[in-house]
Order: C-alpha cells, then sequence, then structure tokens
C-alpha cells in the first residue's frame, strides 16, 4: 500500500490504538508529523577502521559471535564472545536481561556492536548497542542500519512516549520504515528556488535529516529545511498583508493637519530629525488607498508619543476616531495626561480615558461619545475590546508595546473600526531579523536619537555591599531637590527565590533607612485608585523615594526623578533593565542607574549587567539580549506571537531569512491561497508551486 504523507500514523507497522494515542498527545498524528519530528541531537557511530584498539576508546565493529556464557558472581551477567574482522576478541558483559540476550545472540551471528572498550582480563564492552546483520549482506554495507554503524539520530521523548517504547530506538524504527517505503514526497518548493539556492530536493532533505549519510549531506538538509520553515512563514505573512489591501481605505487622514502645525509651533522645543521623519514616512504610507500598517521602534526616551499624537491629528482634524491602545493602566494613565498636556494651546479636542471598573454612568456616557463620534482620541487598556464598545468613524488604531498583546486582540480592535489604519509602537528596540519574522507584514519606522537636552545616564554596577554609600548618595540628591526609585523584582517573599520583597523592603526603607523622608510603595497588586494616587503624588513631588517592582518599566515620565536603583539587577533581562532605566534622564539634571547584586552572579547577568554599563544604545542592546537570552524569551513567545521554528534559528540563520523573504516577495502567491493552506502546506504537500 502506497503511504501518503497526509495518512494516519495507524497506516504504518508496528502502531496499534494505544501507541496512536501517546503519539496523538504528543502532537503527532499524521505521517508528516512524524517526518517533520527532528533528532535533538545525533551519535557518530561510523564503523571504527583503526587497527589497534585502546581503553577509554568509543568504538563501532563489525563482527560475529564465537561463543556466550553465563557467569555468576556477586551478580550474574551474560558475556558474549565477539570477534572483530581484525579478530580481536571483546567480551560483551549484560548485567540485566541476561536470559533474554542469551537467547536473542547466538552463535556465528553477525553484529556491528558500539560501546566504551574496557579492559578486565581482555577487553570488553558493557551493554553495548548493538544491530544484527543480515547474513546475506556485506557486513560493511551500513546503508540499512539504523542503531550503529551510521551517524544515528537521537530524538526527543518524554516518559509517555518510552512507556510505548518510543525511545530513539522506537522512532528510528518508525521513522526508517517510513523513509524505506514507497512514500510520494511531493516538492514545494518552485524549481527556480532550488536552482537558484541550491537547495536538496525536499525528499531528500527529509531523508539525510533523519539519517545523514555524513557531516555535510546533515548540513545540506538542514539548509533546505531551514529555508522551507523561513520561506513559507514569510508567506504567511505576505498573505496577511495582501488580505488587509483587498479592503480599500474608507477614511481619508488630512494631507496636511492644522492642529498638528499648531502644535508644533507651541512646542518649547523643536522635534527631532528622526520624529519629523518618522511622521513624514507614516503619512506617506496613509496616502495610499490601501490601509496603511506601520511598526513605529523608538528608543526609550525618543518621544514616540508626540510623534503618534503628531499622525493623529491628521485623523481628528477630518473627524476621524483614533483609538490609543496601552498595555498598563500607568501607561494609559500616562498618555491621557501627556496629550491633555500638549493639547493645552489648540482648540476643544475630546480625549477619553476608558479603564476597568469605572461607575456604570460614567462608563455608559463615555461609550455613548464613542459610538456617536463626538470623542476623537479614546485612550485605554484591555478594557477597550469589550463587545459594548461601538465607534462611528475609527480609522486609526495606535498600539503602544504592542508586542505585549496577543494578535487576536489587536484584531479585536481593528474590527470596531472601517478597515482602520494601524501604528504599531515599541520602546523594545528589535533586532532587524526579528523584525523580518514577526512584522515582516509592517512596514518599519524607526526613531534612534532622544530630543534635544537629555542627560546621558551614568550607569553602574556594584555589589550590595556598597549599599550604604548608595543610600548616602540618595540622600544628597534628594537634599538637591531630586527623587528617586528603587525596583525590586518581587511584589512578596518568595521561599524558592532568596530576594528581598518589594513589600518587606519598603518598611525596613521607611522605618530603618530613610526614616525622615517621604516614601511611597507601588506594585501591581494594588488597587487602581491606590496605584493612581501614588503616581500623582510622586509626580507632583510629595514622594521622595518611590519602591517599586516593574510596574515603571514603561511610559511613567518624571523628570525630576533622576536617580533609579535595581535591586537584584540579576534578575532582570536586559531589555527590561533598559526599559527601567529609562525612566530617568528625562530632564536636565544628571541622572543615575545603579544595578545592584551579591557576588554570585552567572555568566549571562555578567554579560548583561556589562553591556548596560557601557552603553545606552537600545538597539545595539536588543542584538546582545538576541544572542544571549534568544528571541523567544527576549518578546515573550505567547504575546509576541513568535513562531516555533522547528529546526530554523533566526539568530543564526539571519541570512537565509532574509534570502527566504527576497524570495517570498519574488516568487510567491500569496493572495491565491488560503491562510491554513500555506501554513501547513509544507507539512503537507497537498497544494504545489505551479512551476
Amino acid at each position: 500500500m502506497k503511504l501518503l504523507l497526509g495518512d494516519p500514523l495507524s497506516s504504518l507497522k508496528g502502531i496499534g490504538p494505544k501507541r496512536q494515542d501517546t503519539l496523538t498527545s504528543n502532537g503527532l498524528q499524521t505521517i508528516s508529523d512524524l517526518l517533520y519530528y527532528f533528532p535533538r541531537r545525533y551519535l557518530d557511530r561510523s564503523l571504527t577502521e583503526q587497527i589497534i584498539l585502546s581503553q577509554g576508546q568509543t568504538v563501532t565493529l563489525v563482527g560475529n559471535i564465537i561463543d556466550s556464557y553465563l557467569a555468576h558472581g556477586k551478580t550474574s551477567r551474560l558475556i558474549v564472545g565477539f570477534r572483530t574482522k581484525n579478530n580481536e576478541r571483546i567480551n560483551l558483559v549484560f548485567f540485566k536481561g541476561a536470559n533474554f540476550f542469551q537467547k536473542q545472540l547466538t552463535k556465528n551471528l553477525n553484529l556491528v556492536i558500539t560501546g566504551r572498550l574496557e579492559y578486565f582480563k581482555g577487553f570488553q564492552i558493557v551493554h553495548p548497542d548493538f544491530e544484527i546483520l543480515d547474513p546475506e549482506s556485506d557486513s560493511k554495507d551500513s546503508e540499512n542500519l539504523l542503531h550503529v554503524g551510521r551517524i544515528v539520530p537521537l530524538y526527543p521523548s518524554n516518559e509517555s512516549l518510552k512507556r510505548e517504547g518510543l525511545d530513539s530506538r522506537g522512532f528510528r524504527r518508525i521513522i526508517g520504515q517510513i523513509l524505506e517505503s514507497k512514500l510520494d514526497i511531493p516538492e514545494v518548493l518552485p524549481k527556480k528556488i532550488i536552482t537558484k539556492r541550491k537547495l536538496l530536493p525536499r525528499s531528500e532533505a527529509l531523508r539525510q535529516i533523519h539519517f545523514p549519510d555524513s557531516l555535510e549531506s546533515w548540513e545540506h538538509a538542514c539548509q533546505r529545511l531551514k529555508y522551507e520553515e523561513f520561506f513559507f512563514f514569510q508567506l504567511l505573512l505576505l498573505y496577511k498583508m495582501n488580505l488587509r489591501r483587498q479592503i480599500q481605505r474608507e477614511l481619508w487622514p488630512l494631507p496636511k493637519s492644522e492642529s498638528y502645525n499648531k502644535l508644533v509651533s507651541n512646542l518649547p522645543f523643536q522635534l527631532t530629525t528622526d520624529q519629523l521623519n518618522a511622521i513624514e514616512s507614516i503619512k506617506k504610507y496613509t496616502s495610499s488607498d490601501r490601509p496603511m500598517a506601520c511598526l513605529l521602534q523608538g528608543d526609550v526616551g525618543s518621544g514616540k508619543t508626540l510623534t503618534a499624537l503628531s499622525i493623529a491629528f491628521h485623523y481628528t482634524d477630518n473627524n476621524i476616531q483614533v483609538v490609543f491602545l496601552a498595555p498598563t493602566e500607568i501607561l494609559a494613565r500616562q498618555h491621557y495626561y501627556t496629550i491633555l498636556k500638549y493639547l493645552g494651546n489648540l482648540p476643544f479636542l475630546n480625549v477619553e480615558l476608558l479603564l476597568g471598573g469605572e461607575p456604570k454612568k460614567i462608563r455608559a456616557d463615555k461609550l455613548y461619545r464613542f459610538k456617536n463620534g463626538e470623542t476623537l482620541i479614546a485612550i485605554g487598556t484591555h478594557s477597550l475590546f469589550q463587545e459594548d464598545i461601538q465607534f462611528k468613524d475609527l480609522g486609526l488604531v495606535i498600539i503602544d508595546e504592542q508586542h505585549k498583546f496577543g494578535v487576536e486582540q489587536r484584531e479585536n480592535i481593528r474590527s470596531k473600526g472601517k478597515n482602520p489604519d494601524i501604528l504599531a509602537m515599541t520602546a523594545t528596540p528589535i533586532p532587524r531579523t526579528l523584525c523580518l519574522t514577526l512584522y515582516g507584514d509592517l512596514e518599519m519606522v524607526v526613531m534612534r536619537n532622544k530630543p534635544a537636552g537629555r542627560q546621558a545616564i551614568d550607569t553602574r554596577w556594584f555589589f550590595e555591599d556598597k549599599k550604604p554609600g548608595i543610600y548616602n548618595s540618595i540622600r544628597k540628591y534628594i537634599e538637591q531637590g531630586r527623587q528617586c526609585y528603587i525596583v525590586y523584582p518581587l511584589v512578596e517573599e518568595s521561599e524558592k527565590l532568596d530576594l528581598n520583597s518589594c513589600i518587606s523592603s519598603f518598611e525596613d526603607l521607611r522605618l530603618n533607612v530613610f526614616p525622615d523622608l517621604k516614601l511611597g510603595l507601588l506594585h501591581g497588586k494594588m488597587k487602581n485608585l491606590e496605584k493612581s494616587k501614588v503616581m500623582d503624588d510622586f509626580k507632583k513631588g510629595h514622594i521622595h523615594i518611590l519602591v517599586t517592582t516593574t510596574v515603571v518599566e514603561v511610559g511613567v515620565d518624571v523628570p525630576n526623578a533622576t536617580v533609579l536603583v535595581v535591586e537584584h539587577a540579576d534578575r532582570f533581562g536586559l531589555s527590561q533593565l533598559h526599559q527601567l532605566r529609562g525612566r530617568v534622564g528625562r530632564g536636565h539634571h544628571k541622572s543615575f542607574c545603579i544595578l545592584l547584586t551579591n557576588k554570585n552572579v552567572s555568566s549571562d547577568a555578567k554579560d548583561r549587567l556589562t553591556a548596560l554599563c557601557e552603553t545606552e544604545d537600545g538597539f545595539a542592546l536588543s542584538e546582545i539580549d538576541l544572542k544571549i537570552r534568544g528571541p523567544g524569551e527576549l518578546l515573550g513567545l505567547r504575546q509576541s506571537g513568535l513562531p516555533e521554528f522547528k529546526i530554523a534559528n533566526i539568530q543564526e540563520d539571519d541570512q537565509l531569512l532574509k534570502e527566504a523573504r527576497e524570495d517570498a516577495l519574488q516568487f510567491g502567491e500569496p493572495g491565491s491561497l488560503e491562510k491554513n493552506e500555506i501554513r501547513n502546506r509544507f507539512q503537507e504537500g497537498r497544494i504545489l508551486f505551479t512551476n
């Protein structure tokens, strides 16, 4: 019977109902799933050619059994005499399963064995791996061997799989069975790409990834399969882009905005070159009859909020509504007050802040103004996703820290408008390779420079024994009229992590270290009104030292705060530390970021803290962070939508990713394919390119 990629695994010999259920529960349902279940690593068990054997050497040898016997002593064991082709005797010793192996390993049987040579009254190997050779075959022909005599794949497994005999040996058997069958593995890449990129055919790549003939053939297989993953993911991004562009623009922003011109003329400072260029670039994208989708990347303190507001005015001047979406209530309030500050000298513009837990009457009034178009800028958090929220003419959605929102959430807010434009913003500089993977369907706009007058932040790393001196420095700057943050990684004591909590440390600082100063406490478990009250008091200068967690990581703007102390800094990621550092240095005063750790920190933590002390360039730090932590941890795999590639690595294979995107743009036909077809196409092989 001819096998197909989409056939269930029950089509294979040795896969009964119980095994099939176990495989299904581990995400393996079809023959295609199994072929794309790649080895985690390999052992080189190629035949040992050396004539002289030595103790401690791991060898793979061909030979035959000359005798076997049970030896009794403190522990019974089976001794199997094995003679190599060079006439060396090696004893194969089995402590477990002696009776089973005595029946299986009979005299004159040809074997290939692998194991570590030991010396005890002659050479011996304890519990070797072995494979019985067909007596008719050439003993040096390793083509039909699975477990020894070749480069052997080791597969990921777990307890449930192992109970069904599906350890590496078990997977080798069933995958070997598939590859030896008459399986039709159709090609899914255009011939032009295979020729241009010198890629292996798909069927050969799958064979070599599981049972490579050599290191070189394995590398060629990896290259082909990595490219395949990148290519089809880029097609998916292009599909999303084309799908969005199929619906023409309904609401047109004005090419010129009087409100924007007044805003710029009334500012007490000049916009940076980066801000002006970003505004012009985004305006250019809005001039098309297709909806705009941009990602505005700006380092900490580069002025993204003002840039986004400048764009928003081109919509509100034409009575088109704008939504400002933020991941936290603190950041939403920050945007609200910042926008009101900028609107101070402009004609009245109805701006609303919608948060969870508001009184029903107040909330209902706001929703009415959203629906009839009276509110032109709506600012909020996840509360804006609720079903009862409707807009009259929503034409622009601005999403701050957009990687903290899931894909479905972003689509939810878009569905409330008339195919609105999207301006996604992030203060986490993202390496270009990661952008091509995550946001290949968005136009990139980058802002690197900070507004004039911003002071460089002096960043220093100290051990805990320097804390008394640091507290003296904090007191000195507070006496000069400045304010300070002290940041902790936890809210409550943790038995697993030997860290001071934010709450207990606040009490100690308030009672024992700074009893004469005003301290405030801010953390994520406080009620919204409590958090707002603390932040307002800190902004007004009523609080000298704010003891807090990472709720202040993004968006909090207090120019008078010039000292940031991060306790247990080695517990934070590099991008997170960079975001926290951005809470100071926002005014004209000299600012400091103090990193505190104990003396026992990991090598990765040393790399992170050293890098932070050496540069303020968020883009350079993001590249370092990507190398240290990898893409998934850098952005948060689940929220960011980062694909879990089976074999490709967006950091190590960045050149391959660029080539795949180039080819997807040139050869792909995403407009004619369904989303799920693109997603599954390279695994199932049901839809092929027209070559």
